[in-house]
């Protein structure tokens, strides 16, 4: 995992072509399938509000995983999924809920929500993330 965007420094990185090295999901998430994954992180905003944002580029080939999400909002840039919600704290009735992305598609995922994630086409991803 390497910054792509250094702090304080003007720049551009294409999010479609630009490398992120994938890696072994860790065996305990892995459902079916053998998924890869990556992140290429890009930097961090609003540090002189007080509070930091990271923002990165993630990718996942197919397969399915399970997670449990940090407090999000990413837009799907390639690639398709399913998000099936296991368990959403505070919102039992959320749980079993599915949500299907593909490329355009703008997602909020609130920390501490266990998901399954069901890749059909390898997705890629830019995260915004607390």
């Amino acid at each position: 995992m390497s910054i792509a965007m250094p702090e304080g420094v003007n720049g551009v990185v294409n999010a479609l072509t630009e490398s992120v090295e994938l890696h072994d999901v860790e065996v305990a998430s892995v459902v079916s399938g053998s998924p890869r994954q990556g992140v290429l992180e890009l930097g961090t905003t609003g540090a002189r509000a007080g509070a930091t944002t990271e923002v990165g580029i993630w990718e996942l080939s197919a397969g399915e995983v399970t997670d449990t999400e940090i407090d999000e909002i990413f837009v799907v840039i390639s690639g398709a999924a399913t998000i099936e919600l296991l368990e959403v704290p505070g919102h039992p009735a959320e749980t079993g809920r599915v949500l299907t992305v593909a490329a355009g598609d703008v997602v909020r995922l609130v920390a501490g929500t266990r998901t399954k994630w069901t890749v059909t086409e390898r997705i890629r991803k830019i995260y915004f993330a607390v």
